[in-house]
Protein backbone atom coordinates (compact mmCIF):
# COMPACT_ATOMS: atom_id res chain seq x y z
CA UNK A 1 0.00 0.00 0.00
CA UNK A 2 1.22 3.37 -0.54
CA UNK A 3 1.74 6.20 1.88
CA UNK A 4 1.94 9.85 2.07
CA UNK A 5 3.71 12.02 4.28
CA UNK A 6 1.33 14.84 6.07
CA UNK A 7 1.79 17.60 8.00
CA UNK A 8 -0.57 19.60 10.74
CA UNK A 9 -1.44 23.38 9.04
CA UNK A 10 -1.66 26.88 10.74
CA UNK A 11 -1.95 28.47 7.55
CA UNK A 12 -5.13 29.23 6.17
CA UNK A 13 -7.27 31.54 3.76
CA UNK A 14 -4.69 33.92 1.22
CA UNK A 15 -1.63 32.42 3.94
CA UNK A 16 -1.89 29.29 1.86
CA UNK A 17 0.40 30.55 -1.08
CA UNK A 18 3.21 31.27 0.69
CA UNK A 19 3.13 27.31 1.12
CA UNK A 20 2.64 26.78 -2.44
CA UNK A 21 5.33 28.93 -3.19
CA UNK A 22 7.48 26.31 -1.01
CA UNK A 23 6.20 23.44 -3.37
CA UNK A 24 3.74 22.66 -0.56
CA UNK A 25 0.20 21.61 -1.07
CA UNK A 26 -2.61 22.97 1.08
CA UNK A 27 -5.20 19.85 2.29
CA UNK A 28 -8.16 18.91 4.26
CA UNK A 29 -8.72 15.68 6.21
CA UNK A 30 -11.76 14.14 7.07
CA UNK A 31 -14.20 11.28 7.78
CA UNK A 32 -17.36 9.71 8.98
CA UNK A 33 -16.99 10.28 12.93
CA UNK A 34 -13.50 12.43 12.26
CA UNK A 35 -13.09 15.71 13.16
CA UNK A 36 -11.62 17.99 10.38
CA UNK A 37 -7.85 18.63 10.47
CA UNK A 38 -6.08 21.06 8.24
CA UNK A 39 -3.05 19.47 6.34
CA UNK A 40 -0.32 20.12 4.12
CA UNK A 41 1.81 17.62 2.00
CA UNK A 42 4.75 17.78 -0.24
CA UNK A 43 3.18 19.05 -3.64
CA UNK A 44 6.37 16.57 -5.68
CA UNK A 45 4.91 13.48 -3.21
CA UNK A 46 1.63 13.65 -4.00
CA UNK A 47 1.48 14.08 -7.76
CA UNK A 48 3.95 11.11 -7.60
CA UNK A 49 1.17 9.18 -5.19
CA UNK A 50 -1.93 10.62 -7.08
CA UNK A 51 -0.44 8.97 -10.55
CA UNK A 52 0.13 5.64 -8.83
CA UNK A 53 -3.04 5.17 -7.06
CA UNK A 54 -5.84 7.94 -8.27
CA UNK A 55 -8.94 8.62 -6.51
CA UNK A 56 -9.96 4.81 -5.92
CA UNK A 57 -7.22 3.37 -4.02
CA UNK A 58 -6.54 3.30 -0.33
CA UNK A 59 -3.40 4.63 0.79
CA UNK A 60 -2.08 5.38 4.16
CA UNK A 61 -1.20 8.93 5.42
CA UNK A 62 0.99 9.35 7.81
CA UNK A 63 0.34 12.91 10.01
CA UNK A 64 3.16 14.43 12.07
CA UNK A 65 1.61 16.77 14.79
CA UNK A 66 3.02 19.51 16.73
CA UNK A 67 4.96 17.17 19.57
CA UNK A 68 6.58 15.90 16.99
CA UNK A 69 4.08 12.12 17.08
CA UNK A 70 2.89 10.50 14.18
CA UNK A 71 -0.25 8.99 13.45
CA UNK A 72 -1.13 6.86 10.67
CA UNK A 73 -4.77 6.36 8.86
CA UNK A 74 -6.40 4.78 5.97
CA UNK A 75 -7.90 7.35 3.18
CA UNK A 76 -8.81 8.17 -0.15
CA UNK A 77 -7.52 10.54 -2.24
CA UNK A 78 -11.33 12.48 -2.39
CA UNK A 79 -10.74 15.54 -4.31
CA UNK A 80 -8.17 17.43 -5.93
CA UNK A 81 -8.10 20.85 -7.78
CA UNK A 82 -5.71 22.47 -9.98
CA UNK A 83 -4.93 26.21 -11.23
CA UNK A 84 -7.37 26.22 -14.30
CA UNK A 85 -4.16 28.26 -16.14
CA UNK A 86 -0.81 25.78 -14.77
CA UNK A 87 -2.62 23.04 -14.28
CA UNK A 88 -0.60 22.91 -10.39
CA UNK A 89 -2.35 20.92 -7.97
CA UNK A 90 -3.82 23.91 -5.00
CA UNK A 91 -5.44 21.89 -2.84
CA UNK A 92 -6.41 18.20 -1.61
CA UNK A 93 -9.17 16.69 0.18
CA UNK A 94 -8.32 13.24 1.91
CA UNK A 95 -11.26 10.92 2.92
CA UNK A 96 -10.37 8.55 5.97
CA UNK A 97 -11.97 5.11 5.40
CA UNK A 98 -12.50 1.99 7.76
CA UNK A 99 -11.29 -0.88 6.27
CA UNK A 100 -13.93 -3.24 7.60
CA UNK A 101 -16.86 -0.72 5.92
CA UNK A 102 -18.09 -0.29 2.44
CA UNK A 103 -17.75 2.82 0.81
CA UNK A 104 -18.67 4.33 -2.86
CA UNK A 105 -16.55 5.17 -5.35
CA UNK A 106 -15.68 5.98 -8.55
CA UNK A 107 -13.48 4.09 -10.73
CA UNK A 108 -11.87 4.43 -13.87
CA UNK A 109 -12.35 2.11 -16.98
CA UNK A 110 -9.36 1.74 -19.15
CA UNK A 111 -10.23 0.38 -22.65
CA UNK A 112 -7.91 -2.15 -23.89
CA UNK A 113 -7.32 -3.95 -27.60
CA UNK A 114 -8.69 -3.48 -30.56
CA UNK A 115 -12.00 -3.03 -32.22
CA UNK A 116 -12.34 -5.33 -35.66
CA UNK A 117 -14.61 -2.84 -36.86
CA UNK A 118 -12.25 0.00 -36.48
CA UNK A 119 -9.56 -2.32 -38.25
CA UNK A 120 -12.08 -3.39 -41.24
CA UNK A 121 -14.86 -0.87 -41.46
CA UNK A 122 -13.18 2.52 -40.44
CA UNK A 123 -15.49 2.49 -37.39
CA UNK A 124 -14.90 5.83 -35.51
CA UNK A 125 -14.74 4.42 -31.43
CA UNK A 126 -17.10 6.24 -29.27
CA UNK A 127 -16.87 6.23 -25.27
CA UNK A 128 -19.88 7.57 -23.12
CA UNK A 129 -17.76 6.58 -19.93
CA UNK A 130 -14.64 6.98 -18.24
CA UNK A 131 -15.34 5.92 -15.14
CA UNK A 132 -17.95 3.86 -12.81
CA UNK A 133 -19.61 4.22 -9.35
CA UNK A 134 -19.36 1.15 -7.44
CA UNK A 135 -19.76 -0.31 -3.94
CA UNK A 136 -16.79 -2.33 -1.86
CA UNK A 137 -14.32 -2.38 1.10
CA UNK A 138 -11.85 -0.19 0.80
CA UNK A 139 -9.62 -3.15 0.39
CA UNK A 140 -11.48 -4.31 -2.36
CA UNK A 141 -12.02 -1.42 -5.09
CA UNK A 142 -9.92 -1.59 -8.23
CA UNK A 143 -7.43 1.23 -9.57
CA UNK A 144 -9.51 0.31 -12.79
CA UNK A 145 -11.37 -1.41 -14.54
CA UNK A 146 -10.53 -3.16 -17.81
CA UNK A 147 -12.89 -3.02 -21.13
CA UNK A 148 -11.61 -4.67 -24.03
CA UNK A 149 -12.98 -3.48 -27.23
CA UNK A 150 -12.09 -6.74 -29.59
CA UNK A 151 -15.42 -8.24 -29.37
CA UNK A 152 -16.39 -4.67 -31.38
CA UNK A 153 -16.68 -6.71 -34.82
CA UNK A 154 -19.97 -4.37 -36.39
CA UNK A 155 -20.82 -0.88 -36.67
CA UNK A 156 -23.50 0.55 -34.34
CA UNK A 157 -22.20 -2.48 -31.81
CA UNK A 158 -21.41 -1.19 -28.54
CA UNK A 159 -21.18 -2.99 -24.73
CA UNK A 160 -22.67 -2.28 -21.79
CA UNK A 161 -22.06 -1.92 -17.92
CA UNK A 162 -23.58 -5.60 -18.03
CA UNK A 163 -20.30 -6.86 -20.27
CA UNK A 164 -17.68 -6.14 -17.47
CA UNK A 165 -16.64 -9.41 -15.83
CA UNK A 166 -17.82 -9.73 -12.20
CA UNK A 167 -14.87 -8.31 -9.54
CA UNK A 168 -15.11 -10.42 -6.20
CA UNK A 169 -16.25 -7.56 -3.96
CA UNK A 170 -17.24 -5.07 -6.26
CA UNK A 171 -20.75 -4.28 -7.12
CA UNK A 172 -21.92 -1.96 -9.68
CA UNK A 173 -24.21 1.10 -8.82
CA UNK A 174 -24.90 1.62 -12.40
CA UNK A 175 -27.36 0.00 -14.62
CA UNK A 176 -26.47 -2.84 -16.49
CA UNK A 177 -27.96 -2.01 -19.64
CA UNK A 178 -25.73 1.30 -19.43
CA UNK A 179 -23.88 1.84 -22.49
CA UNK A 180 -19.98 2.49 -22.10
CA UNK A 181 -19.00 2.47 -25.64
CA UNK A 182 -19.88 2.03 -29.23
CA UNK A 183 -18.51 1.53 -32.63
CA UNK A 184 -20.40 4.15 -35.63
CA UNK A 185 -19.87 4.44 -38.90
CA UNK A 186 -17.19 7.52 -40.03
CA UNK A 187 -18.84 10.54 -40.89
CA UNK A 188 -19.16 11.13 -44.66
CA UNK A 189 -17.52 13.72 -46.45
CA UNK A 190 -19.69 16.44 -48.28
CA UNK A 191 -18.76 17.37 -51.84
CA UNK A 192 -18.01 20.75 -52.34
CA UNK A 193 -18.89 22.45 -55.80
CA UNK A 194 -15.27 23.95 -57.18
CA UNK A 195 -15.02 27.17 -58.72
CA UNK A 196 -12.69 28.35 -61.41
CA UNK A 197 -9.12 27.10 -60.70
CA UNK A 198 -7.24 30.05 -62.14
CA UNK A 199 -7.41 33.52 -62.92
CA UNK A 200 -7.64 32.85 -66.55
CA UNK A 201 -10.71 30.77 -66.11
CA UNK A 202 -12.25 33.47 -64.34
CA UNK A 203 -11.92 35.91 -66.87
CA UNK A 204 -12.94 33.41 -69.70
CA UNK A 205 -16.26 32.73 -67.70
CA UNK A 206 -17.03 36.44 -67.14
CA UNK A 207 -16.41 37.12 -70.82
CA UNK A 208 -18.97 33.94 -72.02
CA UNK A 209 -21.61 35.26 -69.11
CA UNK A 210 -21.18 38.74 -70.54
CA UNK A 211 -21.28 38.10 -74.49
CA UNK A 212 -24.12 35.81 -73.16
CA UNK A 213 -26.26 38.71 -71.49
CA UNK A 214 -25.67 40.74 -74.54
CA UNK A 215 -27.36 38.30 -76.90
CA UNK A 216 -30.16 37.91 -74.67
CA UNK A 217 -30.06 41.72 -75.06
CA UNK A 218 -30.48 41.99 -78.66
CA UNK A 219 -32.90 39.35 -78.49
CA UNK A 220 -35.09 40.95 -76.29
CA UNK A 221 -35.05 44.46 -78.19
CA UNK A 222 -33.99 44.10 -82.09
CA UNK A 223 -32.50 46.89 -83.97
CA UNK A 224 -34.88 49.69 -85.87
CA UNK A 225 -34.08 49.75 -89.38
CA UNK A 226 -33.03 53.97 -89.93
CA UNK A 227 -36.02 55.18 -92.27
CA UNK A 228 -34.13 57.58 -94.13
CA UNK A 229 -32.09 54.31 -95.52
CA UNK A 230 -35.26 52.70 -96.61
CA UNK A 231 -36.32 56.29 -98.57
CA UNK A 232 -32.66 56.36 -100.18
CA UNK A 233 -32.98 52.69 -101.36
CA UNK A 234 -36.32 53.51 -103.07
CA UNK A 235 -35.46 56.09 -105.10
Amino acid sequence: MHSLQAEKRALFGKKVKSLRAKGIIPAELYGRDFPNEHLSVPAKDFVKVFKQVGESEVIILKIKGNEEKQSEMNVLINEVTHNSITDEVTHVDFYQVRMDEKIEAEVPIRFTGDSPAVKEKNGIVVRAMQAIEVEALPGDLPHEIEVNLSSLVDLGQSLYVRDIKPIAGVKFLVDPETVMVTVTEPAKEEEVPQGPQSVEEVKVEGAEKKAQKEGEKAEENPKKENPKKEKQSSQ
